[in-house]
């Protein structure tokens, strides 16, 4: 038996990091802060907000005509176990080959080199 992927699909994301940031929304928050950034269609958030309350990332209250989802995990619980799932993949659970790979390939300012180090003293 296959278990059940903690990591939301790119749209999902997106709509749980709008709820994350809101809070808790409707439908229609949801629906204008995306129509900000791209087109899309109201049944789409509609469908995709139920979506999320079917695999339990978001709970749902009827209030006056509107339904309000709020999430069932703080977004930095959902970060880390999307990121523990994504190194356990691509790296057999070794996160420094990860930190490797971002030093190469990305290019840090001093200054977040420096930020870095600490968190690694913190560590």
């Amino acid at each position: 038996m296959k278990l059940k992927s903690s990591t939301l699909t790119p749209q999902e994301l997106e709509i749980m990091k709008v709820v994350w940031q809101k809070g808790e929304a409707t439908v229609r928050d949801v629906y204008e802060d995306l129509l900000e950034r791209r087109k899309i269609a109201y049944t789409t958030v509609l469908t995709m907000l139920n979506v999320l309350e079917t695999k339990g990332h978001l709970r749902k209250r009827q209030d006056d005509r509107a339904f309000v989802y709020k999430p069932t995990k703080p977004e930095a619980t959902v970060v880390r176990s999307m990121v523990r799932e994504f190194v356990d993949r691509l790296f057999d659970g070794a996160a420094e080959p990860l930190v490797v790979h971002l030093l190469k390939d990305r290019h840090f300012t001093r200054k977040e080199l420096e930020e870095l180090a600490r968190h690694i003293d913190e560590a």
